[in-house]
């Protein structure tokens, strides 16, 4: 999970607690609001742990610390 996505789970979970207001029988809208949150925030959490570890797309295969020069060749 990213920092995008945690983020994402967070505000759904705030608005689903704190902005809407019915009452369903059975089902607790404000209980699935705070699961939300604490799943987004831990998530988060774990993002920010592991933020130097994590080497980018393609994990440094295309860092190869030398650049290819790309040739032209004349058209007839």
């Amino acid at each position: 999970m990213g920092l995008g996505t945690s983020l994402v789970l967070i505000a759904i979970g705030a608005i689903l607690e704190f902005a809407i207001r019915v009452s369903t029988p059975g089902f607790n809208i404000h209980t699935v609001g705070i699961v939300l949150m604490v799943v987004g925030v831990l998530g988060l959490l774990v993002s920010l742990v592991f933020w130097n570890t994590w080497g980018g797309f393609g994990n440094g295969a295309a860092r190869t610390g030398t650049r290819r020069r790309v040739v032209e060749e004349d058209l007839p």
